[in-house]
């Protein structure tokens, strides 16, 4: 037998910081930038700070607008978030970022003890969550969430697209207390507009209906969500799509009530380790009420260092490309 494997485009380093966007995908560019600078302009107690990355999380639009109110500290995140916390204490409302693994791992106990422990209106946005970068797990931040849904008292947000990001942010200003957000920058996939969808700090919103599977995610795995939904329509499998844009506090009524009005495979979809993200958090609140899913499984990315590579090579990989996802989605049907 002749089999001929698929010849797939060589991939250059280029891929390895890769956009999330699909070819031909609609993408705004920066919003998390330009909401920011948008907000400020009636908020003089906003600042933004950033370790040595202002260019690399789109805070350099805030720093053209408000070059007095922003603050470069150097590759120095403790000193950052140490600092954020001594403005914030002053009355002004520092907008952080870095990347997540820097912001996360090496600056936590500045967080937990400077920031969150004293409630401080702090508001982190940190870029490269998951495996949004092929440079390895120096750079992966395949374990924030867990990192910080630990911390008493913080609101995370997982945001999907540039719609959720630029609704985000004037809410993550009207919140009292520290808020950390996965941040996507750059040319940002644009997806929520086509579904009525509105972000809401705290509110899990259903996007699209089925009645056969219902996959739980947040982040841009909700993107690749409603993409599965799509492409199985063609296999008459219906796939329902729960975005979940707060994974801390977890709107639980909703994920509750979606669960329990169909009997459905439920599937959680994240761009995080399976240890302590969204589908721990979704496995828990199911397991207290008593609520038993007729099948229930995690996709997100496995408990291991993650490879370097192109983006698109470890999407597939690790399942959580469109076509691995609903790889795996038929598989637990069947």
């Amino acid at each position: 037998m002749n089999t001929v494997a698929e010849k797939k485009p060589r991939l250059t380093t280029s891929a390895m910081i890769a956009s999330i966007a699909s070819e031909g995908q609609r993408v705004k560019a920066a919003p998390f930038g330009k909401a920011l600078v948008e907000l400020a302009a009636n908020r003089p107690e906003i600042v933004g700070m950033t370790a040595d990355l202002g260019k690399y999380t789109d805070l350099h639009l805030f720093a053209q607008a408000y070059p007095e109110r922003y603050f470069q500290m150097g590759m120095a995140e403790q000193l950052l978030m140490g600092a954020a916390g001594g403005m914030a204490k002053a009355g002004l409302m520092p907008f952080v970022t870095t990347y997540a693994v820097f912001g996360t791992r090496r600056a936590y106990d500045f967080i937990h003890q400077v920031i969150a422990e004293e409630n401080l209106n702090v508001k982190m946005c940190c870029a490269l969550p998951g495996l949004t970068t092929g440079y390895g797990p120096s750079h992966q931040a395949t374990e924030d969430l867990a990192m910080m849904r630990g911390i008493p008292g913080l609101t995370i947000i997982d945001p999907c697209d540039a719609l959720d990001i630029e609704q985000a942010v004037p809410q993550m200003a009207a919140h009292n207390g520290p808020v950390y957000m996965r941040l996507l920058r750059g040319n940002v996939p644009l997806v929520l507009d086509e579904y009525d969808y509105r972000f809401e700090l705290g509110k899990a919103k259903r996007l699209v209906d089925g009645d056969d599977v219902l996959i739980i995610s947040s982040g841009f795995l909700t993107m690749r969500a409603l993409e599965v939904a799509q492409s199985l329509k063609a296999d008459n499998i219906g796939v329902a799509v729960l975005h979940c844009p707060t994974i801390k506090p977890l709107d639980e009524v909703t994920i509750l009530a979606e669960v329990l009005r169909k009997s459905r495979l439920v599937v959680v979809a994240e761009n995080h380790s399976v240890v302590g993200g969204l589908g721990e958090a979704v496995a828990s609140s199911l397991l207290q009420n008593g609520v038993q899913p007729a099948r229930f499984r995690l996709a997100g990315l496995p408990d291991a260092y993650l490879d370097a590579g192109a983006l698109p090579t470890l999407h597939d990989r690790y399942g959580i490309s469109t076509e691995a996802l609903a790889k795996r989605v038929k598989a637990w049907l069947n």
